[in-house]
């Protein structure tokens, strides 16, 4: 295993051993087939390229990347194209989004209803016409479904503390499972706690391609689960859960359904009217808006049925001194001066991927996400978890490669100018089920081209052949 104290050795080496793109003559490429390998890959996606397998995802890559103005840059300290694989932690804001951010703190920044005159009204239709633009993103019978939040960890916490709560005590189970992100593992730990409620989590399927639904059906048949919380999308295996399935078995057992939407929503046609669940969260700042706000839905029966969570302006209906009555969902949950700006930034967020066309979306991943499989799977030495594309899977690799840890991986392809991701990407419950400490991320949004996926690949065998000629492996 390589040390990570060997970092100040690699930084200085890797401007010579570690970037395919900077004309110079990298050891790995010289050296052994995968160079040569990536060497092909490089001329068939290109941008110019004659159509073939690939044209579809040229194409919408192509139409769409001027819209992201900060994929246009060089890392300053080593010269190297920026190529952005870290989507799936957070993706990038097309202009249109930050121009309507700006907007609002240029035109008509005002509190929100709470003003009768000009400008408080257009920032309070902005930011109701958000909701609404949201609750259509994602096919809510009615915007008042929508709840704004921080984020989809605050949205899965309110449901925790209201209705969680509320409803659950000694002899009730909550049922996760083992890939679940901390923030749908901690929250359910933290109530179960406090309410004698016992948490329980089930595994996987034996090729590790998904939760093992067998297993939570007979969980689910010992009648004592109120409640079933779980990703719609793993961010580590890429595995998409059949929502539908889990919530009819759930349905038959008397259970509710929280879906953590923050891996779906960005990336595919989400219709919360025919998933079947109670709720659904996600974050805006992976869907193309900015940080500070996320939103939670919930069907109307699941929203009425919650108590106040914080307490302040917004979300009362009545006040004396010595009690309060509260106003009716969404308000009753965003207590306080709300994100304005965020949300309204969102709002266009959901403008900018209707207009390009969700079921485009998907499709585009699909087709990248296979050829980001295909080329890792083609180097020697790298283990990718999850299903296969055949078995479906998110346009993201989590992978690590045999006797390198994934932050030393990580740290040379920063070098090269490939952003990804390393560590246990707040799943360290799976990285324990998987037997590794960490793993390294690459992840794919609709800006993201087949030639960055080549330039990815490149700079690994070149980083993989500099760490076995130092450690003489």
């Amino acid at each position: 295993m390589a040390s990570l104290t060997a970092r100040a050795t690699l930084h200085a080496s890797a401007r010579a051993s570690a970037s395919p793109r900077s004309g110079g003559s990298g050891t790995a490429r010289n050296a052994g087939p995968h160079g040569l390998r990536g060497s092909r890959r490089r001329h068939r996606h290109d941008a110019t390229a004659a159509p073939g397998a690939s044209a579809s995802a040229v194409d919408l890559a192509a139409e769409l990347r001027a819209d992201f103005p900060i994929l246009e840059q060089n890392i300053p300290e080593t010269g190297k194209r920026l190529v952005y694989l870290d989507s799936a932690a957070s993706s990038q804001k097309p202009s249109a989004v930050i121009d309507a951010h700006r907007d609002y703190y240029m035109m008509i920044n005002a509190n929100v209803h709470r003003g009768v005159h000009y400008l408080s009204g257009k920032a309070t239709d902005a930011y109701e016409e958000a909701r609404v633009k949201v609750a259509k993103f994602v096919n809510a019978k009615s915007d008042r479904e929508i709840v704004f939040t921080r984020n989809a960890s605050e949205a899965i916490n309110l449901v925790a503390y209201t209705w969680g709560m509320a409803n659950l005590g000694p002899g009730d189970e909550v049922v996760v499972s083992v890939l679940e992100h901390h923030s749908n593992l901690v929250p359910w730990q933290l109530v179960c706690e406090k309410t004698g409620a016992t948490l329980r989590h089930v595994g996987l399927k034996s090729d590790n391609s998904g939760i093992d639904v067998d297993e939570l059906a007979a969980v689910m048949g010992e009648g004592r689960v109120k409640l079933v919380a779980t990703a719609h999308v793993s961010n580590v295996l890429g595995c998409e859960l059949d929502v539908p399935a889990v919530a009819e078995l759930a349905k038959k057992h008397g259970a509710k359904v929280l879906l953590d939407a923050c891996q779906s929503v960005p990336h595919m046609p989400v219709d919360v009217q025919t998933l079947g669940v109670d709720w659904i969260v996600a974050s805006g700042h992976k869907m193309c808006g900015p940080t500070g706000i996320g939103f939670l839905w919930g069907t109307a029966e699941a929203l009425e049925s919650m108590p106040p969570w914080m307490g302040g302006g917004e979300m009362i209906q009545d006040v004396y001194m010595d009690r309060s009555t509260y106003a009716p969902p969404p308000a009753r949950f965003e207590a306080g001066t709300p994100a304005i700006g965020e949300a309204i930034a969102l709002g266009r967020a959901c403008d900018y991927l209707t207009e390009v066309g969700m079921d485009r979306v998907h499709a585009f991943e699909k087709e990248i996400g296979g050829i980001l499989y295909d080329e890792l799977s083609a180097v020697n030495d790298v283990t990718i978890y999850g299903p296969t594309p055949a078995q479906g899977r998110a346009s993201l690799a989590a992978f690590n490669v045999a006797g390198l840890h994934a932050n030393d991986v990580c740290t040379l392809l920063d070098q090269a100018g490939v952003a990804t991701r390393s560590g246990h990407h707040c799943t360290q419950p799976l990285h324990r089920y998987l037997g590794v400490p960490a793993t390294a991320r690459a992840s794919l949004y609709l800006y993201n081209t087949p030639g960055e996926v080549d330039a990815l690949v490149e700079s690994l065998t070149d980083t993989i052949s500099f760490f076995r000629e130092i450690n003489g492996m």
